[in-house]
């Protein structure tokens, strides 16, 4: 599995909430456990405790996104320093797959699932992930979606860094919404003109008197 895999555990942990909808869906163990997207050997460790705590890794979490988007690269990297000093991983080779069905392996790193507990565990690759991320891709490629009140997590892989919002329809809903704006204050520059083109017509009759 390649390490930039990881990275998607950070985002998916971190949409779990929309703090201006007042919207959590991180409320129970099951909740927790759909986290892992397929890895029921890690989801089965899971238990009521964990709902806490992965809460508080996923707003530490936030808090590295949201240094990145306001540009601050130096807090966002300590942050994220610190998530993986308090979370460190086991990196390992694995060979699982195998290369255009040869029966070679494909040797490729893979992290070591042993933690104390789920969070611990998840932390660790969350962490990791976004690290690789970053250190790969740059700081300025963790955003946080543009269209209001949305403003969930998205890693930006595009070629010319142009990703703005977290997914089509957060894209679609801005557009919709600037073009409604647009089109708002030419409505209202056309009122404008007309007022003003009334308010002359007096003076200009009373000149002509």
């Amino acid at each position: 599995m390649e390490l930039a895999y990881y990275s998607e555990y950070a985002v998916r942990l971190v949409n779990t909430e929309e703090p201006a909808r007042n919207r959590d869906a991180l409320t129970s163990v099951d909740a927790v456990r759909e986290l892992f997207a397929g890895n029921s050997q890690a989801a089965r460790r899971a238990t009521d405790a964990d709902v806490t705590r992965f809460r508080s890794v996923r707003a530490r979490l936030r808090a590295v996104f949201e240094a990145a988007d306001r540009g601050d690269e130096t807090l966002a990297v300590d942050l994220l320093n610190s998530l993986l000093l308090e979370f460190p991983v086991s990196p390992q080779i694995s060979g699982h797959d195998t290369l255009d069905g040869s029966g070679k392996p494909d040797w490729h790193m893979h992290l070591a699932d042993h933690p104390s507990n789920a969070t611990a565990g998840y932390a660790a690759i969350a962490a990791m992930g976004l690290a690789f991320h970053l250190t790969t891709h740059g700081v300025d490629r963790l955003g946080l979606c543009e269209a209001p009140p949305c403003r969930n997590a998205y890693l930006d892989t595009s070629t010319n860094r142009s990703r703005r919002y977290c997914s089509d329809r957060c894209a679609t809903r801005a557009n919709v919404a600037a073009y409604r704006a647009r089109k708002r204050l030419e409505a209202g520059r056309s009122a404008d003109n007309g007022r003003t083109a009334e308010a002359a017509q007096p003076s200009t009759a009373s000149g002509e008197r």
